[in-house]
Order: structure tokens, then C-alpha cells, then sequence
């Protein structure tokens, strides 16, 4: 059987008021609060929960101090790519850094993009990068980054 053009043009009316139908929500953000420690004899903690701005500060913090693929509870699009550029020159890394940051934060659909960066040398192989995020609300949450060879766990 071969349809007839009247039954094509009412199928797709059918799909168009399909896709019309909904509304997209957005998951609350709450989580966790964490305490990072400023040295490593210090443990890290739980101190209460946190929810908007502040979850996506720690969902930054969070997301630039895992190494990708190095855990599997995560998925492969979760952390950055890091330890592949020890050893490397260090004005090399300092030339890639920003695009390991914005592929890793942009993995997120809760930011847009991230500007502003600032990258500086602070160490014979440290590096100290401040940026802004701006969130899919259209917030700016001022973020920072400090990059030395052989610190991610």
C-alpha cells in the first residue's frame, strides 16, 4: 500500500504538536557542601548542603580537580584532561590550558562559556588561571585554577 499525500501532511501536524507539548525544567542544584582542606595533612569534609551559585562553584571546584577517566563512577565526559601534559613545556601548557578548562566546565549544561582568562606562571612548573562562568541563568561565578605538575590525585 503507497500513502496518499493527505495522510503525510497530517502526520506531520501530529509531530509538530508533539514537540510543542512540554516544558523543559531544570534539576535543582542542591547538593552537598565540601571542605576542601588548604594542606594535605587535612581531610576533606562535609559541612551542610548548598544550593544555586554556590553548588556551581563546587560543581566547578569538583569538575577541575578530577582527571578524566581516571574513575569509573564518572562518565567520560566528567573532569579535565591533565595528566598527559606533565612533563610538557611549560609555556605549552599555559597555551592549552584554557581549552582543557573550557572543554571540561562546558561538559556541564548548567554553563554556557568561559571567558576572561587570565593565565599566569607562578612557579618553575605552576600555573595560577582565573576565568568567568557563565551559567546557563545567565549568572558570572568568578573562578580560578592553579595548575602544578603532578597534583591531580
Amino acid at each position: 500500500m503507497i500513502p496518499n499525500s493527505e495522510d503525510y501532511e497530517n502526520y506531520e501536524n501530529e509531530d509538530d504538536e508533539l514537540e510543542s507539548d512540554f516544558e523543559v525544567e531544570t534539576e535543582p542544584s542542591y547538593t552537598y557542601a565540601m571542605k576542601i582542606p588548604d594542606d594535605e595533612t587535612s581531610e576533606s569534609s562535609f559541612v551542610g548542603k548548598v544550593d544555586d551559585v554556590e553548588a556551581k562553584e563546587q560543581a566547578i571546584m569538583k569538575i577541575l580537580n578530577t582527571e578524566r577517566y581516571e574513575h569509573e563512577i564518572y562518565s567520560w565526559d566528567y573532569g579535565i584532561e591533565i595528566k598527559d601534559l606533565f612533563g610538557m613545556d611549560i609555556l605549552f601548557v599555559m597555551s592549552e590550558i584554557k581549552t582543557r578548562i573550557e572543554d571540561a566546565i562546558l561538559q556541564d549544561d548548567r554553563f554556557e562559556s568561559v571567558d576572561d582568562f587570565q593565565v599566569e606562571q607562578v612557579g618553575k612548573k605552576a600555573i595560577h588561571c582565573t576565568f568567568t562562568v557563565t551559567t546557563a541563568d545567565g549568572e558570572e561565578i568568578q573562578s580560578e585554577y592553579d595548575y602544578e605538575e603532578g597534583s591531580v590525585e
